[in-house]
């Protein structure tokens, strides 16, 4: 990792975003007062970040990347993929009611992936699909409620991978299938808000297929000498365009052929 800006400075990022998300303060988008800060900078402001939540007491399992589908990158104006860190305290369970500010969100929005459970370490680079598909354990529903402790969304590639790819929480289903018995790229999601249809995708909608996302994920964590652990959980990236989540709110997703979960906000 080659950084442009100095380490005492990236601390300053990192402590900026941990005030943040410990007072549900956003900040403004870290660029606007460093313009020069490079996707290195930035990942290493987030390891800086993950390092005071560890100090906390929180423990990782698992990643995820973020911004992979179209539909997502549009709403952004971020188009490349980036990754973040799972901890414990960020899962909560299945058809759970969450309170926002309880949890320590800012600005959530609900989104619906395929979660991937290791069996299996990966390490990056040159991880393929088929490893990955023989790495994977099992493949579950998921929904990840992403946040953002940038004011207003108003966020660069910089900016949310700083932000640990703007990941708040999240839930997965409860059921756990084997992967090699589906075709992902067309594994479809159907998603409903308080008991309307709300949108559909597909696996393809994440660089191809699901195992695509996840490979890259694997491959460049290696770069930064991060491995995939066995029994972790990999968050494989949105199917769906995100939806803005507020007290009352309550979404359901549904996997087809593998399950369905949901999770309610006050």
């Amino acid at each position: 990792m080659s950084l442009a800006t100095p380490p005492s400075q990236i601390s300053t990022f990192g402590d900026k975003l941990y005030t943040a998300i410990r007072t549900r303060t956003p900040i403004p988008p870290l660029v606007s007062s460093c313009s020069t800060l490079t996707i290195d900078d930035a990942y290493a402001i987030s390891l800086d970040f993950l390092r005071r939540r560890e100090e906390d007491g929180e423990k990782v399992i698992g990643k995820k990347i973020g911004v992979t589908s179209k539909a997502v990158q549009d709403m952004l104006n971020v188009f490349q993929p980036d990754f973040g860190f799972l901890t414990d305290r960020m899962q909560v369970k299945n058809r759970a009611t969450v309170n926002i500010h309880g949890a320590n969100l800012l600005q959530p929005r609900a989104e619906a992936e395929i979660a991937f459970i290791l069996k299996d370490e990966l390490i990056g680079p040159g991880v393929s699909e088929e490893e990955v598909l023989a790495a994977t354990e099992a493949i579950a529903p998921c929904f990840e409620i992403v946040d953002s402790r940038i004011e207003n969304w108003d966020i660069s590639i910089i900016d949310t991978i700083a932000d640990n790819a703007s990941c708040g929480i999240f839930v997965l289903g409860n059921d756990l299938v084997d992967p090699e018995s589906f075709d992902l790229p067309n594994l479809e999601v159907s998603v409903f808000k308080n008991g309307k249809f709300l949108s559909k995708g597909k696996g393809a909608a994440v660089q191809g297929s699901p195992l695509t996302a996840v490979a890259w994920l694997a491959n460049t964590l290696g770069q930064y000498d991060v491995p995939f652990k066995a029994g972790e959980i990999i968050l494989s990236g949105s199917l769906v365009p995100l939806e803005p989540a507020l007290p009352g709110d309550t979404f359901e997703m549904t996997l087809d052929g593998v399950g369905d979960c949901s999770i309610s906000f006050t």
